[in-house]
């Protein structure tokens, strides 16, 4: 039974584009433009992005006469099909394997014809349409967790004893799925109960983390790493929940309510879960609100360093996803 029983700045433009996720979809996925404010999106580091339509929905279901499209990328020149870029017959967009150096503003202009059908007169119309890409990836769980341990004394070495053992076994307990308890500690406090007298109680407190020091190059390696590390945290934080549940049912039902003297307190367990960001990610609520708890590529004129959840200002940065301030 695993020891079950004891123990910002940002560019100025991108403040100005609109608030949706995507603008409407077709039964096949496609995201439309829109005449009115830019379409922002948000593509998975590695993954595909879905298909742009040079086009809005309401021009969708009209014809087009001898349409002709034009897309630019972040960089302000034109994009073609290549290993990465590709550009269906009818002006679709679609980037491939998108990483953080792509993010931007890809940009379609759409040109065609409308004749009139008394006269057959033709008039050339242009359309641009302007979508704002952003990478983004998952974000790194841990867990902050504390529990309360009834004790005889806030003096002695019985305090140490118990808070080392429950480190120990703990730790034991998710070690096959490469997490680790990190920054452990306890304090003891003279708690007043309604009905009962002034007793001792140990207050600990431990973070539950994914990460030990051999899974840096490995995570660089892998696309999908946050699944793997994010499937492994949960999993960890359910065995430690069910660990501690498991003390209270056996003090409360094995001990027939003679406890010992430093035993596991029922609901006092607690967590909360705490995200971070890899280096060059940064999660901005105001500036990404449909898709506040993603880590998103630094936006130019911002950085983050290794395993914060905030892009920092630094204003000489042109480009996306930057991990450092020069």
């Amino acid at each position: 039974m695993r020891a079950w029983v004891l123990v910002s700045t940002v560019l100025w433009y991108l403040t100005r584009v609109g608030w949706q996720r995507f603008s409407e979809f077709t039964e096949k996925g496609f995201v439309y433009g829109n005449l009115v404010h830019t379409v922002k999106i948000y593509v998975e580091l590695h993954q595909n992005s879905p298909f742009l339509v040079c086009m809005d929905i309401q021009l969708a279901k009209k014809e087009t006469v001898d349409p002709t499209y034009s897309w630019v990328g972040p960089d302000e020149k034109p994009l073609t099909g290549n290993y990465r870029i590709n550009i269906t017959k009818t002006g679709k967009l679609m980037v491939k394997n998108f990483l953080e150096s792509l993010s931007g503003l890809y940009s379609c202009t759409l040109s065609y014809k409308i004749i009139k059908v008394q006269t057959q007169k033709e008039k050339m119309v242009k359309n641009r349409y302007d979508f704002m890409m952003f990478a983004y990836r998952e974000p790194d769980y841990s867990y902050q967790m504390a529990v309360h341990f009834t004790t005889k004394s806030c003096i002695g070495r019985y305090n140490e004893m118990l808070f080392t053992l429950l480190k120990k076994i703990l730790n034991n307990l998710i070690s096959d799925l490469s997490c680790h308890i990190k920054q452990p500690s306890y304090k003891c406090h003279f708690v007043k109960l309604p009905k009962h007298g002034i007793i001792p109680e140990l207050f600990i407190a431990f973070q539950v983390h994914a990460f030990v020091p051999q899974w840096g190059s490995s995570c660089n390696e892998v696309n999908d790493c946050e699944n793997i590390t994010n499937h492994n945290i949960l999993q960890a934080k359910d065995r430690i929940a069910e660990f501690f549940r498991s003390q209270a049912f056996i003090f409360y039902r094995e001990y027939n309510k003679t406890l010992p003297a430093m035993h596991f307190i029922d609901h006092s367990f607690q967590m909360a879960r705490m995200d971070s960001c890899r280096s060059g990610f940064g999660k901005n609520e105001g500036l990404h609100s449909n898709c506040a708890s993603c880590c998103v590529a630094c936006s130019p004129g911002t950085f983050s360093p290794d395993a914060d959840v905030t892009c920092h200002t630094c204003i000489s940065i042109i480009a996306y996803g930057a991990k450092f301030c020069p």
